[in-house]
């Protein structure tokens, strides 16, 4: 596992199901802030997964802006279907875990909404388990790219 090849202290829970960020804070007692939101998005051809506080919304014309900045094309984007979400990740929605690339092989992106935390949560592959770990330690491990893409007020 990423997390104890890195010597990374963290805590797993098992818990019932939970479908929504707002289920998962509940069972595991925490804020809705500190949960990270994993949105599997596409931009032109390409799919890249981009991290939040769960208690945020990605804004498209954000990503696109940064992109444009970037030199890139994002005329087209949109979120993953559930099929094609499926098909790359095997995982279902609400269970993708916050790490690109080795763990998953896109690019990753964090806004800062998740860096106003000392620790992150998040399902770990599955509905039933739940990661809690040092925002320090998986910035360190996941090495995102950080810019702004959420709506300017708050869920």
């Amino acid at each position: 596992m990423l997390l104890e090849s890195n010597k990374v202290d963290f805590i797993l829970r098992n818990h019932e199901p939970t479908l929504t960020s707002e289920d998962s804070a509940r069972v595991r007692g925490e804020s809705l802030s500190s949960g990270a939101k994993a949105i599997l998005y596409k931009i032109q051809d390409e799919f890249s997964l981009f991290v939040l506080a769960a208690d945020q919304r990605m804004d498209p014309k954000k990503i696109k802006s940064y992109y444009k900045n970037q030199g890139k094309k994002a005329k087209k984007t949109r979120f993953a279907s559930l099929e094609e979400l499926n098909t790359l990740t095997g995982l279902a929605p609400g269970s993708v875990p916050p790490f690109g690339k080795p763990i998953l092989d896109f690019d990753l992106y964090v806004d800062p909404s998740l860096l106003e935390n000392t620790n992150i949560s998040f399902n770990a592959g599955s509905l039933e388990d739940s990661i809690t770990m040092q925002l320090t330690d998986y910035l360190k491990i996941a090495n995102p790219v950080i810019f702004e893409f959420t709506i300017d007020n708050e869920l």
